[in-house]
């Protein structure tokens, strides 16, 4: 039976961390089928986690263009002799997901030579989409040393990103090789997602609460956030919008993590900080307003639905 249009393979890894046990579960509702590359299971029925390392270019080779399923030794054989068809998008989260997890050497290595392995193998074997996790870091102050102000609010993809942590630079580099490859293959998408703090269904009663009641405590995360489910929507979103290119998007929920107006967060929190153009009431200072112009993404899991202010 042939797949819907709608319908993508699509090879994600590190879909046994925190933001992708959700992004997975979100993308076969919508009809894909997803083979979740890791080094950790994911516990789920239907989805296979074929465990690699994404350091090695070999392993990566072999992953991209691996069965979904043992089942499927079951389909006739191809044109080159095995019943593997390749993937249609390529989504890749896998990394040191912060710093401190490992020395700041190994959390540079892993994550460039990773990402620049996945890219490279995803765009030699023909894949026209490739999504990548960048991060909220690389705007320069979730991990800088001592007291850091933004440039300008709101933080938007044409931000001049410097920071200075090994994490957020890793990122940063991350970006850049999905450039290049999106230069030297035309016709290829790669996107390249600045994914903010991430956000479970159980953490809006065990984490949030304290965001609310402690603005404070927040600015180095700007006072934004991703739900994990709406991440997997702009996930969706991105396999399915095509002929962009190299792309930068936040992703982020649409309002600030406060109370108070974000004018009222900013002015009391971040006097110094210049506002580029008028915002929202709401509007989270890590702005998401590029996915929801290009991308079409709607908020589904606003905080206020599930903590009570």
């Amino acid at each position: 039976m042939a797949k819907p249009s709608a319908s993508k393979r699509i090879v994600f890894t590190g879909g046994s961390g925190k933001a992708g046990r959700h992004c997975i579960p979100y993308l076969l509702s919508k009809g894909h089928s997803v083979l979740n590359v890791d080094l950790a299971p994911l516990p789920h029925p239907t989805v296979h986690t074929l465990k690699a390392d994404l350091t090695d270019s070999g392993q990566v080779y072999n992953a991209l263009s691996s069965h979904f399923h043992l089942s499927h030794y079951e389909n006739p054989r191809g044109p080159g002799g095995v019943g593997v068809e390749k993937p249609d998008a390529v989504i890749h989260f896998a990394a040191y997901a912060r710093n401190l997890l490992v020395p700041d050497s190994e959390c540079f290595r892993g994550n460039v030579l990773s990402t620049y392995n996945v890219i490279e193998a995803a765009c030699k074997l023909g894949v026209k989409k490739v999504i990548i996790a960048s991060s909220e870091t690389t705007y320069g102050v979730c991990f800088a040393q001592g007291e850091a102000d933004y440039h300008a609010f709101p933080l938007e993809e044409d931000y001049d990103n410097d920071p200075e942590d090994t994490y957020a630079t890793s990122k940063l580099c991350g970006e850049r090789c999905a450039r290049s490859f999106a230069r030297r293959f035309p016709g290829t998408d790669i996107y390249a997602l600045r994914i903010g703090n991430v956000i479970e269904p159980h953490e809006y009663e065990t984490l949030f609460p304290d965001f609310v009641k402690k603005p404070e405590t927040r600015k180095r995360n700007a006072w934004s956030y991703v739900d994990a489910r709406d991440l997997g929507q702009i996930c969706d979103l991105c396999v399915q919008k095509d002929g962009l290119g190299f792309q930068v998007f936040n992703a982020t929920n649409d309002t600030i993590t406060t109370k108070e107006t974000t004018a009222e967060v900013l002015n009391k929190y971040a006097p110094n900080t210049p506002v580029s153009r008028e915002m929202g009431d709401y509007e989270a200072p890590l702005s998401n307003r590029k996915i929801r112009e290009v991308l079409g993404f709607k908020d589904e899991h606003d905080w206020r639905k599930y903590v009570d202010v």
